[in-house]
């Protein structure tokens, strides 16, 4: 990124659910913006779909100073199709890929899966994921108070210290009758995906590209594995 940029062009994109999203920002403004949800093809669609972003804005690949990438939680296939992308194309352009993850867009700063840290928790995270659960992560007024993890809360309970806090996010609704206060404190602004993604990444550049790791994909859970639907061919001697 250019040093005395100070409103960067960043296109910024998201396949971690059943959608394929993008996004070109410049500072505050957003160019273009584009959201289609599919269950399946977001390989295929991705980059058709940020060209068109950038024809719609009348921008060439070589006007960007950054690419920011949602890393997840989520779609296990679709988060590895948009960090894979995201990296790619950060070194084709030589310029920084910034990876920014769900618990950051509603909580800020960057989430952590390092042990519970205090009790002074004000808001539980809760993120919508697969049968009923939710991924889940406390914050406070010092910032991330727990590892983020998956909750089913028709099996489980949140700690004492979460149970008196906020819960924000699309999943809090799960969790009523746990969290102290029963519904969610604000509701989130109306604003596509994609270009929250880009206004997280233009925040962490503000603060230095150099410190900046490669995104990388933030699962939370273990991967579905199913069985093999055929056993495997025999291979006889002789």
């Amino acid at each position: 990124m250019k040093a005395d940029r100070l409103d960067p062009t960043i296109l910024a994109f998201d396949t971690s659910a059943a959608h394929c999203a993008a996004a070109l920002l410049s500072g505050d403004r957003v160019r273009a913006e584009r959201s289609e949800e599919m269950k399946r093809g977001q390989a295929e669609r991705l980059m058709p779909l940020l060209e068109e972003v950038l024809a719609e804005a009348g921008c060439g690949w070589d006007e960007l100073d950054a690419v920011g990438v949602g890393v997840g939680p989520g779609n296990f296939t679709g988060i590895r199709i948009s960090v894979s992308a995201a990296r790619g194309l950060a070194l084709g352009l030589g310029v920084p890929a910034v990876g920014v993850s769900m618990f950051e867009l509603y909580g800020g700063g960057d989430p952590t899966d390092g042990p519970f840290a205090g009790d002074d928790i004000k808001t539980v995270i809760c993120l919508s994921a697969p049968r009923g659960c939710a991924y889940v992560q406390a914050l406070g007024t010092g910032g991330w108070r727990s590892g983020y993890r998956l909750v089913d809360p028709e099996a489980e309970r949140l700690a004492p210290q979460e149970q008196k806090a906020w819960g924000e996010g699309p999943a809090a609704g799960l969790f009523d009758g746990q969290l102290l206060f029963r519904r969610s404190r604000k509701a989130f602004p109306p604003v596509p995906l994609a270009v929250r993604i880009g206004r997280g990444a233009a925040a962490k550049l503000a603060k230095g590209a150099e410190g900046i790791p490669r995104p990388a994909p933030l699962y939370v859970r273990a991967a579905d594995a199913a069985p093999p639907r055929e056993a495997a061919p025999v291979i006889l001697d002789g």
